[in-house]
């Protein structure tokens, strides 16, 4: 027999749950009851051919809490004058929390929202834009608030996220909060105290005027001559951008690799240095002017981020040239051919024409689908042999 039943009525109001009317509701104070629910009635054939069946679907909705029905009259050609469950309704908002058992989470919720009216108006359109994720987050929402508060007093205050004192706040709290934080900080704090240069969970501390831990920028000399510490031919070096900066090495070559074992195994090469590459990041590397003055080679993987790492560092490095990332390379080493596991798909517009072509040839498949060659699986022989090339 057709008709809604019970439990097809309490997932409509699941859904007003799940989809955030009802807890935005309970925020904003929409006036969101009486609220007509969906019925569908038996048809007509089941009244003629199963009546005792509708009867007993009738008594089973009117016996079901907190939802009243409003009956209509039918008139039916074998059953006569009847009135049947026309429209179903659910009258007050507590109903409806019982009906799905929502009323301990309610009570949480208005007593979230009271808590941020008084003490941090300005985010409560997060708290009604978001009202589940502010569930999730109940045990932590007094600290939360405490942090923007603190913020609030303390703009830009350069220090680093384990510095700030908050009672109850413990030293990791905020890192392990910087997404809803970023969201809350950005209601919270004037627009003039927001880096919005900055973004993302990286920028969490740039955007808000924490310190942030300096970038440390990895290289070897591939010419004795041009080590800057006495008696360490085969220093691997480590500094923080800003000394690196400072360098001002007389290099000729500056090559760019992001497998370890390459840098570490670089060939000897004159007159040139080796840096450990930061994937998608070069801003800090960028501060380092001296190398504008040599000449600079990216060898990346043979793959579609390879390329848009290659792109990424040409903004800041236009002269920059690819190395061992080409179709002589990738045909030389099918045998060591691996599947990319998320290849982009976005145009790259730094890229040369040869290696726009090779990059299309991977993006589109053309040569075997999700193509990749990792740079750690070229042969050393390879690498040399290509390496002398390059020096001529």
């Amino acid at each position: 027999m057709n008709g809604s039943r019970p439990a097809d009525l309490k997932a409509q109001v699941q859904r007003l749950w799940d989809r955030q009317r009802l807890p935005r509701a309970l925020v904003n104070g929409e006036a969101l009851f009486p609220y007509r629910l969906t019925l569908k009635a038996p048809g007509s054939q089941d009244i003629s051919d199963r009546f005792d069946a509708v009867r007993r679907w009738a008594a089973e909705l009117e016996s079901t809490p907190g939802i009243r029905l409003e009956r209509r009259e039918l008139r039916h050609r074998v059953q006569g004058r009847q009135w049947l469950p026309h429209q179903a309704w659910i009258d007050t908002i507590d109903d409806a929390l019982a009906l799905i058992g929502r009323r301990n989470d309610a009570r949480r919720l208005t007593t979230l929202t009271a808590m941020t009216r008084d003490a941090l108006p300005a985010v409560l359109p997060w708290l009604e834009r978001r009202p589940l994720k502010a569930l999730d987050l109940a045990d932590a929402w007094p600290q939360l608030l405490g942090v923007c508060d603190w913020l609030i007093a303390h703009p830009r205050p350069g220090v680093y996220l384990r510095q700030v004192d908050i009672p109850g706040v413990h030293s990791k709290f905020i890192e392990v909060h910087r997404g809803v934080l970023t969201e809350l900080l950005d209601l919270a704090l004037p627009s003039a105290r927001i880096d919005t240069t900055h973004t993302g969970i990286n920028g969490f501390n740039q955007r808000y005027g924490f310190a942030d831990k300096p970038v440390r920028i990895r290289f070897r000399a591939l010419d004795p001559a041009l080590v800057p510490v006495d008696d360490t031919p085969s220093a691997d070096i480590t500094l923080d951008a800003a000394s690196f900066a400072r360098l001002r090495l007389p290099v000729r070559r500056v090559f760019v690799t992001e497998n370890e074992t390459n840098f570490l195994a670089f060939p000897a090469t004159p007159d040139a240095i080796v840096l450990f590459g930061a994937g998608y990041g070069w801003s800090a590397l960028s501060a380092a002017d001296w190398l504008r003055q040599a000449d600079m080679d990216y060898w990346g993987d043979i793959d579609t981020h390879g390329f848009a790492i290659l792109n990424q560092l040409r903004a800041h490095f236009a002269h920059v040239r690819s190395f061992l990332m080409d179709h002589d390379t990738l045909l030389a080493h099918e045998p060591h051919w691996r599947e990319e596991p998320d290849p982009i798909r976005h145009d790259l517009p730094r890229l040369t024409d040869i290696e726009r072509t090779l990059y299309n040839d991977l993006r589109d498949n053309r040569i075997q689908a999700r193509l990749r060659l990792e740079q750690e699986r070229i042969g050393f022989g390879w690498l040399q042999r290509q390496l002398l090339l390059r020096l001529d």
